[in-house]
């Protein structure tokens, strides 16, 4: 391919020049770029060199790539790259893009990423680009979101970062999905997309609730909590009323903290231990999105018995959900417990949640189905 300049809604696109390699080299000392890209870490001076020098015009020549350097059309300032990193004979192109820390905030990402692509379409002829980035890269995500790109789901990454993730989002782009030059296009700014984006892309928060026993926190599960974890989930009365595994060991509740991790990374759940006034595990409280209904969220929760009949839970349901309305903008919070279970009821009542009815068998539970008492918070119930 002969390298092409590409002028279009305020930024230039150009291929890399030797004059670069300064400003390459100072923008991939960014702990982002270093996290989610695969980057040579640490990142020297020869490394931008090679980049600009070696492996850009050998993409061109090639054929393989059409890396871009992506500056300001006035001033000349590198503001990022961005560009095809692969192309393949079906008529497939695969775009990579990084953004200089010195640029963000200024949606420059977004009007590159299509601009490249509507040059692959409209003057390359493909047929498909594609996209892809680790699970947890939230940022890149909603760059590919605005720039028309449909998430099509999970794979496991063939070249994952350094110290990074396995696994991967991938998304898909055809002719004709790029947003018009201007338009703000799916996803943008005040959208939920993007304010989820910005929740999930930053780390998990702690949240606080009181009680007349003094203040709890909220917060990601801990190693120090394990033990505890494994010693609830051994409870009888934690065994009868939910799903845990029987026998429960510490294998397992390993497992459960990498799930809270993995489930906040993917932006489908933030799961929180509650934490006594001493820091003590006193149990755990999951919010949990709806995939069909991005407006829909349940609860899932369960208490240590050192902690029952405290009122943590109430306390800790109130502050979740309130974090739930605001921050991730939910509408309705669901709650579901078998038959039986008045604690549960209890505690769900005392933190707002309305019962509004029973499911004849509405879930699978250790080999049958039971039937379940159905309830819900609104956002305007916490008014």
């Amino acid at each position: 391919m002969e390298p092409v300049e590409i002028i279009e809604d305020g930024v230039l696109l150009r291929p890399w020049r030797e004059t670069d390699a300064e400003a390459v080299h100072r923008a991939c000392q960014d702990p982002d770029i270093q996290r989610w890209t695969t980057v040579p870490r640490p990142y020297l001076p020869e490394h931008a060199h090679g980049f600009v020098t070696e492996m850009s015009p050998k993409a061109w020549a090639e054929g393989t790539g059409a890396p871009f350097a992506v500056c300001d059309p006035d001033t000349g300032e590198l503001l990022g790259s961005n560009g095809l990193i692969s192309v393949d004979e079906d008529g497939t192109g695969e775009v990579g893009y990084w953004t200089a820390p010195w640029a963000r905030g200024r949606s420059v990402m977004v009007r590159a990423t299509r601009a490249v692509a509507r040059w692959s379409f409209d003057t390359l002829g493909l047929r498909r680009l594609i996209w892809q980035a680790e699970v947890g890269n939230h940022a890149s995500r909603l760059v590919a979101l605005r720039a028309g790109f449909r998430i099509d789901g999970r794979l496991r990454l063939a070249n994952p970062a350094l110290h990074g993730g396995a696994d991967g989002w991938i998304g898909s782009l055809l002719p004709g999905e790029v947003p018009a030059v201007g338009s703000t296009g799916p996803a943008g700014p005040g959208t939920l997309a993007a304010r989820r984006a910005a929740v999930f892309g930053r780390p998990q928060p702690v949240l606080f609730a009181t009680t007349g026993a003094g203040e709890l926190r909220l917060r990601p599960m801990e190693e120090q909590d394990l033990d505890a974890v494994v010693q609830t989930c051994r409870d009888p009365e934690t065994i009868r009323w939910t799903t845990v595994p029987d026998p429960y060991d510490r294998a397992d509740a390993q497992g459960y903290q990498a799930y809270g991790r993995d489930a906040w990374a993917r932006g489908d759940a933030a799961c929180f231990v509650i934490a006594d006034p001493n820091d003590r595990y006193a149990g755990t409280l999951d919010l949990r999105l709806s995939s069909a209904d991005p407006l829909l969220a349940d609860v899932g929760f369960m208490t240590a018995p050192t902690a029952r009949g405290q009122g943590y839970l109430p306390a800790a349901l109130v502050a979740l959900s309130a974090w739930g309305f605001s921050t991730l903008g939910v509408a309705r919070i669901e709650w579901k417990a078998n038959v039986g279970n008045t604690a549960s009821r209890r505690a769900a009542e005392k933190a707002g949640f309305l019962v509004e009815g029973t499911a004849r068998g509405g879930v699978q539970h250790r080999g049958e189905r039971v039937d379940v008492w159905v309830g819900a918070l609104l956002a305007k119930d916490l008014g």
